[in-house]
Order: C-alpha cells, then structure tokens, then sequence
C-alpha cells in the first residue's frame, strides 16, 4: 500500500501544529511533508521540540519546502532542519514572480542556479529539487517551457510534481510523467473542484471529489521513481474533511 503524506501548509490557517499533528495521526498518516514557515527560523532547541512533537504522534518528515533565499544564503540552517527532522529529500518550492525569468535562457540559468544551490545537500546526502506550480508550463517565445529549461539546466535536479499545478499550467501531466518519470522524485496528491465549484477554497478539493484522474495518475507514478506521495490542498475550509476524505479516496487507488 503506497502512503499519503500530508503537506503541513494546508493546515497553516488551522494553528496550533501540535493539535494538526494529533490530527493528522489521528486519520491515519504517518508522514508529513514540512515548509519554512513552520522551521526556517527556529534554533536547535525550537528544532529537537518539533521533532519530539512528532515523535510523539508516531509522524516522520521524509520531505520538506524550502526557500530559495534559505538554500542560497543560510545552508547550515537548511542543513540543521533536515538533520534534526529527519528528512530525506528537500525540495525548494517557489519562485515569486518579480523573480521568474521570462526567457528560456534565463530559465535555464535557474536550473543551474538551483543545480548549485543543491549540491552542498546533496553532497550530505538528500534529495533535492525543484516543486513546480503552474507558471512552469507557459510555452516561452522559443516554444520550450520553464520547466524543460529548469530540468536541462540542473541535470541533477529531482523534481517533485505538482500534478494539479501541471493542469492548472494547461499541460498534460501524463505527458509530463512519461517524459520524465526518471527525475520524478515525489508528487502533491491535489484535486481540481468542477469550474465554478469551491471558489471559497480557490477551486481545489479534497482529493477523489474533483476532475483530477487519480486513479490513472497513480497508474503512471507508479512507473516512475516516485518514493513519496503528498496530500496537498491550498486552502481548505475544514481540515479534518480534508484529511478523513483524501487518505480513503488515495486508498483505493
């Protein structure tokens, strides 16, 4: 049975963590994926508390969002989150937008960017690489996209995909996952809500209650090197629908 991780983010407009973290146990996940808000300014002390907090909950933290600015500029801190909490693999997240390139040449800079920003981690051992959102997938002036650019430029990148994202970006994401099932790392289990529906949510859904072909998607990530699978949800009402409804749709595919 392949497990559901759970993205922390989702649950940031439901403090305090230490109730999430009895949540998210309490519904049956074993794993969470973490995001710099919830450690990229702690010290150790902060760090060997949250480790125990999920210790207690019988939770690891296989993966973890980190910012580029953290990456780039405070590597030992990066370095002591990842150490303290266990992780295995570490994906920067997010680019904003005064920030993006808007060229192919440039993209392809950024993956080499991202590809250097990596390798002090990689060299200690973790996964690391790039979770797309949408603006990836906006055919540039040549007919390439930025992430074919962030890809070719950072050769030894993973990526985690974003699946909701890549359609959301107007891709195909079969296309995407048979293109690239080799750097395929880790995938956000997100649902798209029907046009119209959700909009109090900004259009996503619990997963297995939107148009999002889960079922055949895990088909295809299953072929790939994919060793994590993240439920992922931008902004959910209710927390613990979104927990209880995800993990039994995930479990049936």
């Amino acid at each position: 049975m392949t497990k559901l991780s759970f993205q922390l983010y989702c649950a940031r407009n439901f403090p305090p963590l230490s109730d999430v973290l009895k949540k998210v146990a309490q519904a049956g996940y074993t794993e969470v994926e973490g995001f710099g808000g919830i450690y990229a300014t702690l010290d150790e002390t902060g760090l060997k508390a949250l480790r125990a907090d999920l210790d207690a909950n019988g939770l690891t933290m296989p993966t973890g969002h980190f910012g580029i600015d953290l990456l780039e500029k405070e590597p030992q801190q990066a370095l002591l989150i990842a150490k303290t909490l266990g992780l295995d693999a570490i994906y920067c997240p997010h680019l904003v937008a005064d920030q993006r390139p808007t060229d192919a040449a440039g993209w392809f800079a950024f993956g080499r960017r991202l590809q250097d920003a990596g390798k002090r981690y990689q060299d200690a051992g973790y996964t690391f690489g790039w979770h797309n959102h949408d603006f990836e997938f906006k055919t540039l002036a040549d007919g390439s996209t930025p992430q074919e650019q962030i890809l070719a430029g950072g050769p030894d990148l993973a990526w985690e995909i974003d699946v909701a994202w890549v359609i959301r970006g107007g891709a195909d994401p079969f296309a995407w996952i048979e293109s690239y099932g080799n750097r395929i790392k880790a995938a956000h289990v997100k649902d798209i809500a029907p046009a119209g529906e959700n909009m109090d949510e900004d259009g996503w859904a619990d997963v297995g209650h939107g148009t999002v072909p889960w079922n055949d998607l895990m088909a295809a990530l299953r072929k790939t090197s994919a060793k994590y699978y993240v439920l992922e949800h931008d902004n959910p009402k209710d927390l613990d629908r979104l927990l209880t409804r995800s993990i039994a749709s995930f479990k049936t595919y």
